[in-house]
């Protein structure tokens, strides 16, 4: 079957009520023009859309950002970069926990191998690609898509599945891999509560990072960019976010819904409890440990309390009762359908029970998938580079198109960028995460299983992961090119025991994927498109699709709410940060960092610190511009609360919100407590002490 494209120009009603006002987040071709006017009066035109489509950037590593000056200047969460400041913390400099802010005269810190992108356009290619009926000949014209677009551009061009196959865009990205850390808080004041009050509110947290691009050694000129707003938001007004949300399951089945509450979540949440709690012990063993694994544990302890929340949506009666109510709602309404031809409403049926079948079947196959090729598979630095050179070495002897998707030639300048970082590898934490991956293997797979024997070689998973980093040369950047550049038969002569390791799940994994593929995501290509087009059909109105990691535009007010008869205002103060502190003892992690001590008398106690909206966010958001109609910075999207994380399924925005850094805290921090005067000149603003 022809999948058509939809028209998406208008929200859709998720239940058989009026629309969600706030609901969507939308591809920019998609804009919510209609539901925008309708709902505030406000004007979407297409220049302030160009304008802030080319303002946001995409951090790789799994976050969002955006330019806030013309000289390439780039605001995100302190938490979306923590990855490349873990890296740039060594030796004496623990830009982690100290923070770091760029003396004038300087570019900054490089990070080794952080890629952004910036959007530039979307072109709809969907007649191109679903016209292709199989699966693989499709994922070559992907490629060829993608391939012909970067040699004429000259930019990162990525085919986007959208509806799980009922639609394909061309996303052309502009690239930078030249970023470098102007601004970080120290980790006290950017992780304020910790996990304790991660996905929670009232909030205090200084979540913030800068960074700028550059290209040839100078800074990125950067003509779109967001202008930060001194006065800020106040209550009620329409604010806009950003960004690039990593995935929803808005359309999932009740089949659906029904894996992912039984089988993968509470399988996932068993190993990440196991996995948080031995870095715990690992991070107490001393300084060096903690330093080591702190950006992974708050990454773990993030990814439990997120799946935590989405769990217990799906145990919570009125949700998933409204999600099975909603899709036979659709279906009865096909049935009343009589200018549907009798084929394609059949046709539309039958994806429903197609999608069922293919969920029943990936319990059976699940729990080996996620332990080799899946979120549970190898994820220490040396194994993470073992598998890449193993794999590139073998796909690059395939064509193009016939190759894993991670490994198509347009995207072999961010693979190689990542394989030849030069970001420090510390043994002791290589061991440790090793040890962790082979005991959950052998625990999911069997100590009997033969793949289990051959990775382990006969010894205990610690044994075996002390042997690898010992033996291994993977470290030595240099080695890893010359593993590249000697093919499949140098890389197999090599004997490279990090390599010899992940070759040994190899042919399993690549099976489990090869399934995967056939029995699931090509099934959800032919039938998943199929549900949104049944909504659209039923209430003769447009769908917005799922998040996909790609740049989507979503709108909200500033909101307070009220849960369990207690009122939430819509945002918080500096004095709650030292009355928060204060009723803790100023203990951990509530503790108030000594620069933020010292300087308290020169603070503004009703500054607005975090504040609160109704913008529909997930995961992938962090690092958001929150901006207003003029198109200026009003707060840094960082988190949500509780509440919201089942909005996964189904947006509900009574006591749901998300949390951003107030533009005011932000300035005011940057003046009174790190003195970076050059920086908010930059920004736009005057500092307190008046620096030319």
């Amino acid at each position: 079957m022809k999948h058509r494209a939809l028209s998406l120009t208008a929200a859709l009603a998720l239940t058989a009520g009026a629309a969600q006002a706030e609901e969507g987040m939308w591809p920019y071709n998609m804009a919510p023009v209609d539901q925008v006017k309708a709902g505030y009066g406000f004007d979407l035109t297409q220049p302030f859309l160009d304008r802030a489509m080319r303002a946001s950037v995409r951090f790789n590593n799994g976050g969002s950002g955006s330019f806030v000056s013309p000289s390439g200047l780039i605001m995100t969460n302190h938490h979306v970069g923590a990855d490349c400041i873990q890296k740039l913390s060594q030796g004496e400099r623990d830009v982690m926990a100290n923070g770091y802010l760029a003396p004038a005269d300087e570019g900054g810190l490089r990070c080794p191998d952080l890629e952004l992108n910036q959007l530039q356009s979307i072109e709809d290619v969907t007649d191109q690609v679903a016209s292709v009926e199989d699966i693989k000949a499709r994922k070559a014209k992907m490629s060829a898509l993608e391939k012909t677009c970067a040699d004429e551009t000259g930019l990162r061009c990525d085919v986007v599945t959208l509806y799980a196959g009922g639609a394909y865009h061309l996303y052309r990205y502009r690239k930078y891999t030249d970023v470098r850390l102007v601004f970080a808080p120290e980790f006290k004041a950017a992780f304020f509560g910790g996990d304790p009050d991660n996905f929670t509110f009232p909030r205090t947290c200084l979540d913030v990072a800068f960074f700028r691009a550059y290209e040839g050694d100078a800074p990125v000129k950067s003509a779109d960019y967001f202008p930060f707003s001194a006065e800020g938001a106040s209550e009620g007004d329409l604010v806009f976010v950003s960004g690039n949300p990593g995935s929803t399951g808005r359309f999932d089945t009740p089949a659906k819904i029904g894996h992912l509450r039984d089988t993968a979540y509470p399988f996932l949440l068993t190993h990440l409890k196991q996995i948080t709690e031995a870095l715990e012990a690992y991070m107490a063993k001393g300084e060096a440990e903690h330093r080591a694994a702190r950006d992974a544990y708050f990454g773990y302890m993030n990814a439990k309390k997120a799946l935590t929340g989405y769990l217990g949506g799906l145990k919570d009666p009125s949700l998933t009762a409204e999600i099975t109510r909603r899709h036979e709602a659709v279906r009865a309404r096909l049935a009343e359908l009589k200018a549907l031809p009798a084929e394609r409403r059949e046709a539309l049926l039958a994806a429903w029970p197609a999608l069922a079948k293919a969920y029943g079947a990936y319990d059976d196959f699940l729990k080996p998938y996620t332990v080799t090729e899946g979120w549970l598979g190898p994820r220490s630095s040396l194994l993470r580079i073992a598998r890449t050179l193993l794999r590139l070495n073998d796909e690059l002897e395939k064509p193009s198109g016939e190759r894993l998707r991670e490994y198509r030639d347009s995207n072999l300048e961010s693979v190689e960028l990542r394989l030849f970082s030069a970001a420090p590898i510390d043994d002791a934490f290589e061991v440790e995460q090793i040890a962790l991956w082979l005991e959950i293997l052998q625990g999911t797979l069997g100590a009997e299983d033969p793949v289990v024997k051959a990775a382990l070689g006969g010894l205990t998973p610690r044994a075996r992961a002390e042997a690898v980093v010992k033996g291994s040369g993977l470290k030595d950047i240099e080695r890893r090119k010359a593993l590249l550049r000697d093919g499949v038969e140098g890389l197999k002569a090599a004997q490279d025991p990090a390599v010899e390791l992940v070759r040994a799940i190899d042919a399993l994994s690549r099976r489990l994927r090869q399934r995967h593929e056939d029995e699931v995501e090509a099934v959800e290509r032919q039938y998943a498109g199929r549900i949104a087009e049944a909504w659209a059909l039923a209430y003769g109105q447009s769908v917005y699709p799922d998040a996909t990691f790609t740049l989507r535009l979503n709108h909200g007010a500033v909101k307070g709410y009220s849960l369990d008869g207690e009122a939430y205002p819509w945002h918080t103060t500096v004095a709650d940060l030292f009355a928060k502190s204060d009723a803790h003892g100023n203990a951990d992690p509530y503790t108030v960092s000594d620069r933020w001590l010292e300087k308290k008398g020169a603070l503004k106690m009703d500054t607005p610190f975090n504040l609160v909206t109704t913008n529909d966010i997930i995961g992938g958001n962090s690092g958001s511009p929150m901006f207003n109609t003029e198109g200026q910075i009003v707060g840094l999207i960082f988190d949500g609360n509780l509440q919201q994380l089942p909005n996964r399924f189904l947006y509900r925005d009574k006591v749901a919100r998300s949390i951003s850094v107030d533009v005011r805290i932000l300035i005011h921090a940057l003046d009174e407590i790190y003195g970076a005067d050059a920086l908010l000149k930059e920004l736009g603003v005057a500092p307190k002490s008046g620096a030319q």
